[in-house]
């Protein structure tokens, strides 16, 4: 077997690597697009409530931002492919129980169980291509890896429809079989390796008080709405108290999971604000939108996947040229004027409502909003590369990764409570129609709060200069900006042999 650090993208280990990375993080993507569809479906099928199907959602965001850079650094460890590989393992057998899950309750436990494989087999397929090619090879293999993922993004619109339309909503789960054991046949070419100075003991104790804090403050905003009980006063104080003793505890723990230091750079703290802010406008409009057109508007779910399709091809089509853009002007405009129009389409899908059509009403809204998201996604990547040190460039990705993913999730236990949605009331178009016409403003203001963010405290030109990005630095596109920002090529990687 070819070792690692030594595979060229056309040579044909080199195309089992990128296929098995491609397939592996596109199932990641693909249920996170397809869920979305299902969940007016699932909650009629199982009689739920609006808060079981926001934890449908979140229990996977939760156990996948909590542990997903303990699940790099159990790569580094141990071996990347095989941590890789037992997270493939780990989200199929979690799909296939969400696949079967009698109640919601069971659906619920199941995808938290998905969310930890999602952690393991998240950072590795990107990891791998770090690790498996020659550097020169690197920046050419992450954008065939970043083209080849939008692929899978937007699929899902289509694949998530028919499925829940078709055979039914348990088959966006349970299709993830097929590519898993692909995946498996292709990580046999896949050379291991591993970094040779990773040492001492994991931080356990951190990723375990992440996903806690997450968990309590989740849990207080979802339940919030059936009245503030003694429960939900407690588990929203305890998620507070607990993300207050993280913090505590990564400043004393050797080798913490979340390396502090990487905060002293200004610019890569606030773009991680912005990206907070960002990314919770993103996951709420992304929650309520299927909800809308499917309950209100009378969308079947093939319809409502459909309809959103714009903003994943302006993404594909755009994220590129954005991201070169920003490498000539400099990332506080486009961080400034991709949020604002963003915001634009936002507000106009006020105009979804019952009786509505979809060229007129829905179509220019999904438009504007995905000409927007296409200016900012990638330069919001390639600033918070740029901003760390050196060497650093796979932990600011991380860190990156996790405050989006964390931004979503926050953003769908609240956004219900801030505009009166709660119980079965989704199912009623009465009651959702104007709950969604109120989210829109809300997810509009995040959208120009971090535009002023980015204003304000962005610089001109990205951290570094020209010679730090240089013209070959692969482009961002939606599947690495969004699900898993690609490491900088050539820094911060140590393979062993394979």
């Amino acid at each position: 077997m070819t070792r690692a650090g030594e595979l060229r993208p056309g040579s044909p280990a080199g195309r089992a690597v990128l296929a098995a990375a491609v397939l592996a993080s596109g199932m990641a993507m693909l249920d996170g697009t397809i869920v979305n569809v299902a969940l007016p479906r699932i909650g009629a099928d199982f009689g739920a409530e609006l808060a079981a199907l926001q934890w449908t959602v979140n229990a996977y965001m939760l156990t996948l931002s909590g542990l997903l850079l303990l699940g790099g650094a159990l790569g580094d460890r141990y071996g990347r492919r095989r941590v890789f590989e037992i997270g493939v393992v780990w989200f199929t057998v979690a799909s296939v129980l969400c696949g079967i899950a009698p109640t919601a309750a069971t659906l619920i436990g199941a995808r938290a169980l998905q969310g930890v494989g999602g952690a393991l087999l998240t950072p590795g397929s990107l990891a791998l291509i770090q690790a498996s090619f020659r550097p020169e090879d690197r920046a050419r293999a992450v954008g065939l890896w970043s083209g080849l993922g939008g692929v899978a993004i937007a699929v899902g619109p289509f694949l998530g429809g028919w499925l829940v339309d078709g055979p039914g909503w348990r088959w966006i789960f349970l299709i993830n079989v097929v590519p898993a054991v692909l995946v498996l046949l292709l990580a046999r070419r896949v050379p291991e390796s591993s970094d040779p100075t990773s040492s001492g003991r994991f931080d356990f104790a951190g990723g375990a008080l992440a996903a806690l804090a997450l968990a309590g403050v989740t849990h207080a905003l979802i339940a919030a709405p059936g009245g503030a009980g003694a429960l939900v006063i407690v588990t929203g104080v305890a998620g507070v108290a607990l993300g207050a003793l993280f913090v505590v505890h990564e400043r004393r723990t050797p080798r913490p999971i979340l390396p502090l230091e990487v905060f002293r750079s200004p610019v890569f703290t606030w773009v991680n604000v912005i990206t907070i802010a960002l990314y919770a406008g993103i996951g709420g409009i992304f929650f309520l939108l299927p909800t809308q057109l499917q309950n209100a508007l009378g969308y079947d779910a093939l319809e409502a996947g459909v309809a959103s399709l714009p903003v994943t091809v302006l993404l594909i089509a755009l994220s590129g040229p954005a991201g070169e853009l920003a490498r000539r002007i400099g990332p506080r405009l486009p961080l400034t004027v991709g949020p604002l129009v963003a915001a634009c389409g936002l507000l106009l899908l006020i105009r979804a409502r019952p009786g509505s059509t979809y060229w007129v009403d829905v179509f220019p809204g999904v438009v504007v909003q995905g000409l927007g998201m296409s200016l900012f996604v990638a330069p919001l990547t390639a600033t918070v590369l740029a901003a760390a040190e050196t060497g650093r460039a796979g932990v600011a990705s991380g860190v990156n990764n996790a405050a989006a993913r964390m931004a979503q999730l926050l953003a769908v236990a609240a956004l219900p409570l801030a505009v009166g949605l709660s119980s079965d009331r989704y199912r009623d178009p009465a009651a959702l129609d104007p709950a969604f016409g109120a989210a829109l403003p809300i997810c509009a203001g995040l959208m120009v709060l971090g535009a002023l963010l980015a204003w304000f405290t962005v610089p001109t030109e990205l951290p570094g200069g020209e010679g730090e990005q240089g013209p070959e630095r692969p482009q961002c596109t939606p599947s690495c900006a969004i699900s898993s920002p690609p490491l900088e090529p050539g820094r911060g990687d140590r393979t062993g042999g394979g």
